[in-house]
């Protein structure tokens, strides 16, 4: 998946958290599950993110 599309799909999610955290709160299972898919989406950013970081050993 794209950079640019990830980052799009990740603040869709968050501005559906934050929706759903503050219509049925923070500990509701609507919003558990959004942060459940937030979580991923980070993670397959920062996963792509360290493809893209050269290593250099000194």
């Amino acid at each position: 998946m794209l950079t640019k599309e990830l980052v799009a799909l990740i603040e869709k999610k968050r501005l559906e958290l934050i929706k759903a955290a503050n219509t049925n709160g923070l500990t509701s299972s609507v919003a558990i599950r959004c942060s459940q898919e937030l979580d991923q989406l980070l993670n397959e950013y920062n996963r792509n993110d360290k493809k893209k970081i050269p290593t250099t050993t000194y």
